[in-house]
């Protein structure tokens, strides 16, 4: 049979220009679609029943390009642990969630003692104690994963409870006694990966999951962590992997962990396998759907999250490493009918102590995540830039950045914190510049941020956060940078976000001698990708864009990534 020049088998091109995701609130079975490379997940287990201290939350693992097997693979979604006295019990503990191979630990339950430690899991419970002896809460990470999946619990030297550890933030160590109860730590977003809330799939918490259970004290309850972590007395929520919280009168009213969630992301792809015919092959090429296999050189722009400030008088977060070729720079080359994942680094936690930035990704360009603002009596964290330092007792040095190194630099240095009390933090280190010192009078500014062209108009990334003060703030820098909060009333302490999709630091949180405010979380990352006007390439999920750039640019396309996804070459 004649087939237009070529004697063999002939085969159409699979060509998904559409990423998808499923959503998996009990088990099951996934089958991608033919020819599918891989997938993006998300795993969050069970979280843990609450007890004397709040419980754990359930493993939260966020994954990309995980290859696929082209057979259906078992999906298993944990239930949440519940109460069931007498202690211990191990069906107070969070149950696993797995995508094949790929496992997220439950979350961890205390014992119904208050005399010991807490229970490990994928991030750890919350404990009690009696006064003066320190018990630690639980461990997280569990299963050991880098990165890891989550947190330990709050600890605690007293009647109260603790606060069960999150996947973004440590659970809140118990209060004095008599006293209210605490937070549960806050959990995890998936939108670095899955796209900006709301999705259909997300449910109640918008893309947060796995907060940890409130621990309760004498003067009331805490409230649960973001991401389905339960208040007092109350459950988890269902299927966020949120731990339950503890009741403080009795420990049977304790709350339900809430059962886990998978999400699988299956990108965009284009693949042409087999034997062609020249007609086929001519009419795809016509039609722009041929994958031709050529390569060419693009610009990137690759910015990493910033880093969290830091609490009462707490240092402004180092911004995200920021890498560039553009202008000038040493481009990257890329071969058509390939995909490349694209990793944007979310902005670091606040909190006693926050958490640094996560890096940004494009081939063998890594920026680091910026360094976590020092709170009140530590330094800055290292990163792409460094944290702010704090000012007890006499200053802490800001975090080093450029870490770890690259050339060019991707950041400054954060700057010093000044003492004794009262004092004021540094600043965070910046794109093109270190953050500030503090001074007796006003907490450092953050350092400033780089402008880039790439996108076709200028636009400043990375700057840092500003420190937090006892009489004035730090400014952020520009560039997104976080301002330190405001003393005078508590609406107004805590410092402000860095901006979105700039790896701006977080602003410090404030203290006046009455209101000690909270630091802020640092802005996502941002990754640019510009190529030649000829290149053909699309970017998934749909958050992500493709544009042309109008003369004098000469047509060039330019991919910017908001969130995680995928740079299709055709």
């Amino acid at each position: 049979m004649s087939n237009g020049g070529i004697i063999g088998p002939v085969q159409n091109p699979i060509i998904e220009a559409n990423s998808t995701v499923t959503s998996f609130t009990s088990s099951g079975t996934f089958t991608a679609r033919t020819g599918q490379p891989s997938v993006d997940l998300l795993v969050v287990a069970g979280g843990a029943a609450g007890g004397y201290g709040g419980g754990g939350a359930g493993g939260f693992r966020l994954l990309t390009s995980q290859p696929v097997p082209s057979s259906g693979v078992p999906v298993v979604i944990g239930a949440g642990g519940t109460k069931s006295p007498p202690a211990p019990a191990p069906s107070r503990f969070g149950v696993a969630s797995s995508f094949g191979s790929i496992s997220a630990s439950g979350g961890g339950a205390g014992t119904y003692s208050g005399t010991t430690t807490g229970g490990a899991g994928g991030s750890g419970s919350g404990v009690c104690s009696s006064p003066g002896v320190l018990n630690p809460g639980g461990a997280g990470n569990a299963g050991s994963f880098s990165p890891p999946e989550g947190n330990p619990g709050g600890s605690s030297n007293t009647y109260n409870g603790s606060g069960g550890g999150g996947a973004g933030a440590v659970g809140s160590a118990a209060g004095a006694w008599p006293g209210p109860g605490v937070p549960g730590g806050a959990g995890a977003s998936a939108t670095p990966v899955f796209g900006a809330a709301p999705q259909p799939f997300y449910g109640p918490t918008s893309g947060v999951y796995a907060g940890g259970g409130a621990g309760a004290g004498s003067a009331g309850g805490g409230c649960g962590g973001s991401g389905g972590g339960g208040p007092a007395s109350t459950a988890g929520t269902v299927n966020t992997g949120g731990g339950g919280g503890m009741d403080y009168g009795s420990v049977a009213a304790a709350g339900n962990g809430g059962s886990g969630i998978v999400l699988v992301q299956q990108p965009a792809f284009r693949a042409a396998p087999g034997v062609w015919s020249i007609n086929d092959a001519y009419n795809y090429k016509k039609a722009g759907q041929w994958t031709s296999g050529s390569p060419f050189s693009v610009d990137y722009l690759v910015v990493a999250g910033g880093g969290g400030g830091g609490n009462n008088r707490g240092a402004g977060g180092g911004a995200g490493g920021y890498r560039t070729s553009f202008p000038g720079g040493t481009k990257i080359t890329i071969t058509g009918g390939t995909s490349t994942p694209v990793t944007v680094g979310a902005g670091g936690s606040s909190g006693n102590p926050g958490t640094q930035g996560s890096s940004s990704i494009f081939l063998t360009i890594t920026s680091a995540g910026g360094g976590v603002g020092g709170t009140a009596s530590s330094p800055g964290g290292s990163g792409g830039s460094g944290g702010g330092g704090g000012h007890a007792p006499t200053g802490n040095p800001g975090g080093t950045g450029n870490t770890p190194p690259v050339s060019p630099p991707q950041g400054n240095t954060g700057g010093t914190g000044v003492g004794p009390s009262p004092g004021n933090a540094g600043g965070g280190g910046g794109a093109s510049a270190v953050g500030e010192n503090a001074s007796p009078t006003i907490g450092g500014a953050g350092g400033a941020g780089s402008a880039n062209s790439i996108s076709g108009s200028p636009v400043t990334y990375s700057g840092g956060g500003g420190g937090g003060g006892n009489t004035t703030s730090g400014a952020g820098g520009s560039g997104g940078g976080g301002a330190g909060g405001t003393p005078g009333s508590q609406a107004n302490t805590d410092g402000t976000v860095g901006t979105v999709n700039t790896g701006g630091g977080g602003g410090g949180g404030s203290y006046d001698g009455t209101f000690t405010g909270g630091g802020a979380s640092g802005g996502s990352g941002i990754v640019i990708i510009r190529a030649p006007g000829s290149a053909g390439i699309s970017a998934s999920p749909g958050t992500n864009t493709v544009t042309t750039l109008p003369a004098p640019a000469g047509g060039c396309k330019v991919a910017t990534f908001t969130v995680s996804g995928t740079l299709v070459a055709e």
